[in-house]
């Protein structure tokens, strides 16, 4: 807007002419000149102020800013701390169902190589299971509100930088994972079906297959092996560095809780590091091989260390570590700062 622009329209909103504060201004010294920004309407002559205008036109990003602050104290409020508890106390409670029934499979007990989705099944022969499996969804879907707001609003301050975007892009993958899990559980719910059943539950072969057929699919699975490796080296990592310990509030442990903790923690890093490692590798020799017969999951990892030399033993020492996670992740619940 040009010096003569401005000054028509400070003097339109104030009736004094700026340049001689004596003189009223006039209607035509109010209308906008050409290069006057679109918020300035053309209706001033009618009793409108440009002012009145551009503060309208302002509201809509103020506004959206206001949601944007308000979402993100939600996000750091405490209702996502209670749900980020809930849902770690789901997270043990699955990955210790999975380690039990391994557990007595390796002790000739009966017991099965189940996935957390096929231990989950097996709680939905009688009322008292299908209620606990309803507790566990929503312990699925706090801990994928609680991974969300890590990500999305940044709870924790992990930042912008690299590694902070690195941080806050793996929370969002275990946020679409335990959604996924919810997802399933509800669905078990519905169903109310037994494991035995084995109604269409789908199997990693199958799901392999039809990633195969892609365009690309080899190396999207063959990606995601490689991904899935890194993820067992960095629990491998985790559990020797005993960096996990820096997340506990231990000054609210004592001595002898702190080294319980500890080596529950370890334990149970090491044995997912284990079964990680195996579904990595059967899925890299899936894809190299385009075999998707390959692919196997956290039940077919169990299983495969059945098979093995002195398999019983491997199988129990891995199934006595998810047993041991899943206790680490119900001590997190507590302890844990979130």
């Amino acid at each position: 807007m040009t010096a003569t622009g401005t000054e028509a329209v400070a003097g339109a909103a104030t009736g004094i002419d700026p340049g001689t504060e004596r003189t009223r201004a006039r209607p035509a010294d109010v209308l906008p000149s050409p290069a006057a920004p679109a918020c300035v309407s053309a209706d001033v002559g009618e009793g409108h102020t440009p002012s009145v205008v551009a503060e309208t036109s302002a509201k809509p990003s103020g506004a959206a800013s206001e949601a944007a602050s308000e979402a993100k104290q939600a996000a750091r409020g405490p209702w996502v701390e209670r749900l980020g508890r809930a849902g770690l106390v789901a997270q043990g409670v699955s990955y210790g169902l999975v380690g039990a029934l391994a557990l007595m499979l390796a002790l000739g007990l009966g017991g099965e190589a189940e996935s957390r989705e096929g231990a989950l099944r097996t709680l939905a022969g009688n009322t008292a299971g299908l209620a606990v499996l309803v507790a566990l969804a929503i312990g699925f879907a706090g801990y994928a509100i609680w991974r969300l707001a890590q990500a999305i609003f940044d709870r924790d301050g992990e930042g912008t930088d690299g590694k902070g975007l690195a941080k806050r892009a793996s929370r969002a993958g275990k946020a679409v994972i335990y959604a996924a899990l919810c997802f399933t559980t509800v669905q078990i719910v519905l169903d109310g079906r037994r494991a035995s059943s084995g109604g269409g539950e789908p199997t990693e072969d199958s799901a392999t297959a039809g990633v195969l057929g892609w365009p690309a699919g080899r190396w999207i699975v063959l990606g995601v092996g490689v991904a899935i490796l890194g993820v067992a080296g960095y629990q491998v990592w985790r559990a020797f560095s005993e960096k996990f310990m820096k997340d506990m509030e231990t000054s609210r442990l004592s001595p002898a809780a702190e080294t319980a903790v500890e080596a529950l923690g370890i334990t149970g890093l090491l044995a997912r590091g284990v079964v990680f490692g195996l579904v990595g590798i059967f899925l890299v020799k899936a894809a190299l091989e385009y075999d998707p017969d390959e692919a196997i999951g956290l039940d077919g990892a169990l299983a495969t260390l059945a098979g093995a030399s002195y398999g019983s033993i491997l199988l129990g020492l891995t199934a006595a570590g998810l047993v041991a996670y899943g206790l680490f992740c119900v001590v997190q619940a507590r302890y844990r700062r979130i």
